[in-house]
This record gives C-alpha cells, sequence and structure tokens, in this order.
C-alpha cells in the first residue's frame, strides 16, 4: 500500500510482460460488463490458464493497471497491430504504467546505450535505485528483496521485448508504425527505443 503520495510503485513484480495474457484478456477489460467479467476470469481461469489462483488475480490486477493508465482508443489501435508493434506497444504502456520503469528506461538504459559499453545489467539499476530512493521516501523503504524484484521484472522486460540480449548487450526496438507514438503526442518513446536521431528524423519525415 502506497500512504506516500509517492508516483512509484512496486506492482511490476506482480506481472511482468504479459503480453499473451493482455491480448487474452483485452475483450473483457472493453467490455461493459468487465468487473463481472475479470470475477469471473479471477475464479475459472478460462482465458489466462495461470493455474495459481494468487499469481491469476495479480496478473489481471495488473493488466487491468495498464489497460487504465492508456485511453480507450490505443487499445482499438492496439488490437489492429501486428505481433512485433503489439509488442513495442505493451513496452510503451508499461512505461507509461510504472515510472519506476519509465526512470531506469531513461536514466540507465538510454544513457548505457549512448556510452560506450551498451549494456545493462543488474548494478545499474540499483545505483538508479539508490538515486530514487534518497529523494522518496516509500521507495527508500522498500527492502531490498522487493527492489531486487522490481529490477529483475524490468530486466526480463528488456530480454522479453529484445532490448536486452543474453550477453547483456542492449539492441534498438524497431516497429513498423513508430510513427503512431509521434502521432499520439509522445515522441520521447522513439529514444526510449534506442533510435539514432536520424532514424528518429526518418520517422517524422513520414508523416509530412
Amino acid at each position: 500500500m502506497n500512504t506516500n503520495n509517492s508516483p512509484y510503485t512496486a506492482a511490476i513484480t506482480g506481472g511482468g510482460f504479459l503480453y499473451a495474457e493482455t491480448n487474452a484478456l483485452l475483450p473483457l477489460l472493453q467490455s461493459g460488463e468487465r468487473e463481472a467479467l475479470l470475477k469471473d476470469e479471477k475464479l475459472n481461469n478460462r482465458l489466462l490458464k495461470i493455474n495459481a489462483e494468487t499469481s491469476r488475480y495479480r496478473a489481471i490486477v495488473e493488466i487491468a493497471r495498464r489497460y487504465d493508465a492508456m485511453p480507450p482508443s490505443f487499445w482499438v489501435d492496439y488490437q489492429s497491430m501486428n505481433e512485433t508493434d503489439q509488442q513495442v506497444a505493451l513496452f510503451f504502456v508499461i512505461l507509461k504504467t510504472y515510472k519506476i520503469c519509465f526512470d531506469f528506461q531513461v536514466n540507465v538504459t538510454m544513457r548505457k546505450w549512448n556510452s560506450i559499453s551498451k549494456t545493462v545489467v543488474y548494478d545499474d539499476i540499483a545505483m538508479e535505485f539508490s538515486e530514487v530512493a534518497a529523494r522518496d521516501t516509500f521507495v527508500d523503504s522498500w527492502s531490498d528483496k522487493t527492489k531486487r524484484k522490481v529490477a529483475s521484472a524490468y530486466l526480463t522486460i528488456l530480454r522479453k521485448v529484445g532490448m536486452l540480449d543474453n550477453e547483456d548487450q542492449l539492441h534498438p526496438l524497431f516497429a513498423e508504425n513508430l510513427e503512431y507514438y509521434i502521432r499520439i503526442g509522445e515522441p520521447w518513446f522513439l529514444e526510449a527505443c534506442l533510435l539514432q536521431p536520424y532514424q528518429i528524423d526518418n520517422i517524422k519525415k513520414q508523416l509530412l
């Protein structure tokens, strides 16, 4: 429970990337019977096929949190995307939903990409955690175990979306419709995908 008016939450540990699970739950979230349908899914596991009820419940809560972080029109657009674009879009949603992931992306991953090493490891995330904890008492109150789980969840998401390989090397994210993020007023996301300035300029030219 966050009682400090902090913009941060450790809730990312309750889910992970959840790509297939998000797609399975989307029709329920878009329905006028949303609450009843989600309750039924928590009980009966018709769609998610997550056997442990507590894990299923956490996944539903996090997918609903992400759904609510975006306007309904975004999810309509999302459904018309191909699989690669959907995965990039879900990464965008995660950065919008969890400020701690956004901070890791901007202050760690993007900086490391622009450095010589172009790698990200747990120690890099731990250093950023110290920075965040120094200015946010709620994050400062998290146990080392919680911080490690949040960092691990973030790094796993980078791997799932293809930004981080097994040697901890970073790679830019490419998708067919990256101009979409400029159209919806979120041009920062192209930098977050580790694109070079000339690549971003080329995408912007497509909109002219």
